[in-house]
Order: C-alpha cells, then sequence, then structure tokens
C-alpha cells in the first residue's frame, strides 16, 4: 500500500478490517516495524480525532511523529502552476510537499473542500499534487471528497458489533440538519465503503436524505436511496447520521419537508439499531441528546476505534517499505 485515499487502494476488505481488529486486541504486535521511521501529519483544517488517534497508532508501530498545522504554522500555499506568485501565497506546493517528503517516511494530509467550485474541489488538485511531489507513501486524513480513515473506521466498528452471522447487517446512512454547509466527503466515503462492502457480502446499504441532496452517483453504486427516512429505518440494524450540502446545487442548503433528526421514537423503527456518527455532533440538531446518551450510540466507541484504522494502514505502508 503505497496510498491511502480511498476504498480502490485496498484490495482485501475484509481483510484490512480483520487486521485491525487483531491490532486491537495486541496493539504492540508490530511496535518494532517503524522504529526509526518518520510519519508527518500535515492540516490545512483543524482537526482532534484524525490527529490523536492517528499519532497514537504511529507510535504503537514504534514511529517518530512530526504534526504540522499549515493553516497557524506554516507559510500560505500555492497550488496553481503557471501562476506569478505576487499575491498572499509564499511557498508553492510543489517545494512544500517536495521537502516534507525529505524529512518523512510517510505523511498524511488533511484538507477540506472550499464548497464554491464543484469541478475544482472534485478533482482534488491539491491531494494529487501533494501525491506527486513529496515522492512517499500518503495517507488521506480527510480530503475535499472523501474520508477513508473514517470509513474504515465505520466499517470495522460495524463488523465489531454485528455478531449474527446468518445475514449481513442492514446499514442505513441518514441525511440530518445542521446550521451550516458542510462537505458531502464523510458521506461519499461512507457510501462508497458501504457499497463495496455490499458487494462483498458484508452489509445490505440504505441512503436516506431529502430531495435536492443526492450524492454524486460515483459514490452511491448498489445502495437503495430513499426520501423518507421512516421507511429508510424500518428494521435497520445500524443508522449513521450525517449532514451534507447539495452535491446538484453545489454547497447549498436547501429547505427540506418533515423532521430528519434521529430520536427515541425513530429508533423505535429500527432493528434495535445502533447509532454511529463520525463526531463532532451538534447536539439536539443532528442528533437527540437522549440517542447519544442512551445504550444505543456507538460514537464514542467508533471514535476509539479509529485508531485501529490508522494502525493497520499505517502497519501496511511501513511493511511496504520494509521490502524495498
Amino acid at each position: 500500500m503505497t496510498q491511502f485515499f480511498s476504498v480502490a487502494d485496498v484490495d482485501n476488505l475484509s481483510q484490512l478490517v480483520d487486521e485491525a481488529l487483531q491490532l486491537k486486541s495486541n496493539p504492540f504486535a508490530a511496535e518494532n516495524l517503524g522504529k526509526r521511521k518518520t510519519l508527518g501529519l500535515v492540516f490545512l483544517n483543524p482537526s482532534l480525532r484524525t490527529r490523536l488517534s492517528t499519532q497514537k497508532a504511529a507510535i504503537h508501530l514504534g514511529m517518530d511523529v512530526m504534526v504540522m498545522n499549515m493553516d497557524k504554522e506554516g507559510w500560505a500555499l500555492e497550488t496553481k502552476d503557471g501562476v506569478v506568485m505576487d499575491g498572499n501565497t509564499v511557498e508553492h506546493i510543489r517545494e512544500a510537499a517536495a521537502v516534507m517528503g525529505q524529512y518523512c517516511d510517510i505523511l498524511g494530509l488533511r484538507s477540506f473542500p472550499k464548497l464554491q467550485d464543484r469541478e475544482e474541489d472534485y478533482s482534488e488538485g491539491l491531494f494529487r499534487k501533494f501525491i506527486d511531489y513529496c515522492k512517499v507513501p500518503v495517507i488521506s486524513l480527510e480530503s475535499a471528497t472523501r474520508h477513508p480513515l473514517q470509513s474504515l473506521t465505520d466499517l470495522i466498528t460495524i463488523r465489531e458489533y454485528w455478531q449474527e452471522t446468518i445475514r449481513p447487517p442492514k446499514v442505513v446512512l441518514t441525511w440530518a440538519p445542521h446550521i451550516k454547509a458542510l462537505p458531502q466527503a464523510v458521506p461519499n466515503s461512507f457510501a462508497e465503503w458501504m457499497c463495496r462492502a455490499q458487494a462483498e457480502g458484508m452489509v445490505n446499504f440504505t441512503i436516506a436524505h431529502p430531495k435536492g441532496y443526492a450524492l454524486a452517483e460515483e459514490f452511491t453504486d448498489g445502495a437503495d436511496l430513499i426520501h423518507s427516512l421512516d421507511e429508510a429505518i424500518k428494521g435497520a440494524d445500524f443508522v449513521y447520521v450525517k449532514n451534507w450540502s447539495s452535491y446538484e446545487d453545489y454547497g447549498k442548503i436547501h429547505p427540506v419537508e418533515g423532521k430528519w433528526m434521529i430520536d427515541s421514537s425513530r429508533l423505535a423503527l429500527t432493528n434495535g439499531a445502533k447509532v454511529m456518527h463520525c463526531l463532532p455532533v451538534r447536539r439536539d440538531l443532528e442528533l437527540a441528546s437522549e440517542v447519544l446518551d442512551g445504550p444505543d450510540a456507538l460514537v464514542i466507541q467508533e471514535a476509539g476505534n479509529r485508531v485501529w484504522a490508522a494502525q493497520a494502514v499505517l502497519k501496511r505502508m511501513l511493511e511496504q517499505l520494509q521490502e524495498k
């Protein structure tokens, strides 16, 4: 594994999930694998779980970790080629990424979309240039269109808490209200990973969203798409709650009909579903406090599993480096 950007970078999904759970049961099993190796974590946007969990995962593997908050500590980056840098940008990504690659054996990058130009955001130009110029393995810590470490974590959590072997669980991704426009990265990625998991017989997958909030078709191929929350969650075993802005009317928020927040009365329609959210969550707007504080919420356990998702990916990258 030389990059981790999407589910397409994983050859065997079930095997990677199992490997992560094995690491959870024995975190220091490969603690010498990363000895004298350096992980660089580069953040263009804020982070709590992604930063801390990836740092801890690297420490479990014996790695040294360097963190760079580019939005606060670094020079303003220029990402476009062929421009005269006579404005606010100070350093070009060509040099910045290349230098980071000189200092680190593996790099992680986190950036958010601007939600102004769909073509620009979905081209993933920043991330792709970073990969090209740094010349070392790269992990996405979230990009304009995807958050693969979160999605791997979600699949790990579903595997861990689904004990039934006769049938795969029904997993529902549902849109939730919010006060501002949020990226599609988390729902895109969750949908992409669950569609792949469904194709491999691991889950049955449904997406519920109001009209006007359809995700790009490239991420939802194979999922059942439903515009009624109550209908979608009937018989659900896991309900994944997340807000996102419009893809079609890019970055916009549209009024919706009816209530789209999951509360205890809604949970009664499910098959005793466990409730998931990537966090941070706005209580009693996206998700009712009675659910978050109740026995059906997995948000804290899910966040804890971020360590094992990151560790499984880093382990594979270190093994790849060891073979060279």
